[in-house]
This record gives structure tokens, sequence and C-alpha cells, in this order.
């Protein structure tokens, strides 16, 4: 019976002291010191935005006759918040013919750029540039996939007024007559380069 005493005393007597440590532990956890801060901002994304306000290009014309020209305004506006690193143009034929194919003999494309709206005459339509002009495209074949174009503004909430001049050359033979070409237009922007915000 000592014996039993003597062990309840000896047990009552470690947990008083896993207790008394317990306590002290848990005092040193809540003394540590803390300190904090926060900050936020908020980023959005711009828009890339590449319309034809004004275009003359839906416009056609016939007959024609080797030598003729046919000029037709387009303006070009970058409406969007994101400026534009480079555009180009695709051509394509949905009715095609030899006026499209013959790359030599057939319609030739040449596209120029007045600082100001270009002023229209017409129909048959003709333009003047009141302000100064510069090469957008060089006289090339119609048809054409991805074509550079040089010289553009580019620049966000900027308008490019363009002169789309078709030629069909002086040489054109008898195997040209009578045919007819149906073509698109596609102006594609392409994004500036990522830089630092």
């Amino acid at each position: 019976m000592r014996r039993d005493l003597f062990h309840a005393r000896k047990l009552l007597l470690s947990i008083a002291v896993l207790g008394a440590a317990a306590s002290i532990a848990g005092l040193g956890t809540f003394a540590t010191f803390t300190s904090s801060t926060s900050a936020s901002n908020t980023i959005a994304s711009g828009t890339l935005s590449l319309t034809a306000p004004f275009s003359r290009l839906g416009s056609g014309a016939s007959p024609i006759a080797p030598g003729d020209t046919m000029q037709r305004a387009i303006d070009l506006s970058y409406s969007g918040s994101i400026s534009f690193a480079s555009a180009t143009l695709t051509t394509s034929a949905t009715t095609s013919s030899l006026l499209d194919t013959d790359a030599t003999n057939g319609l030739q494309i040449a596209i120029d750029r007045c600082s100001v709206a270009w002023t229209e005459s017409g129909p048959p339509y003709t333009y003047t540039c009141g302000g100064s002009t510069s090469t957008v495209l060089a006289s090339r074949a119609l048809v054409g996939s991805n074509i550079a174009l040089a010289n553009l503004t580019l620049t966000a909430g900027a308008t490019d007024h363009l002169r789309v001049t078709l030629t069909f050359p002086s040489g054109a033979g008898n195997t040209l007559q009578n045919q007819s070409s149906t073509v698109s237009y596609t102006f594609t922007g392409n994004q500036r380069a990522g830089t630092d915000q």
C-alpha cells in the first residue's frame, strides 16, 4: 500500500513537471516579434485593332484595256491601345483569270501613303495628296501572301491614308482579253515587341 502511494505521488509529480514545461514552451511561442506589409496593383492587357473606316477597294472597274490604271483609297486605322510593329498585305483571287495569274502582263499593284487624307475625284476615281507621299508597296504582281508593307505609322490611335493603284500593263496581249478576276485584300497587323512596363 505504501508502495502504491509512492508510485501515485511520483506520477502526479511527473505530470506537474510536464505541465510546467508545456506552459514555458507556450510562453516562448507567443513572445516572438512580427511585422508585415502589403501592396497591390492592377494589370490590364491592351487591345490590338486594325480597321478600315474608309475604303474604295470594293469599287470595281470594267472594261479595262492595256495601259489603264485604277486608283482606290483605303484608310487603315490603328484603333486599339497597343501599337503595331509591322503590317502585311495578302491578296488572293476568289474568282481567278489571267488578270491575276499572269505575273508579268496581268494586273500590277502599288500602294502609296499620304500624310493627310487623299483628295478624291471621280468616278473614275483619282487621288491627289495635299501633304507628303511615301511608298508603302512598290509595283509588283497583284496576288501575293504576307507582302511586307513599309512607311506606315502603326501607332495606336493613328490612321494611315493609302492609295492602291492597279495597273494593266501596256504589253498585255490578246490572251488577256475578256478576262475577269475578283480580288480580296487582307491587311494584317503584328503587335509591337514586348517591353518594360
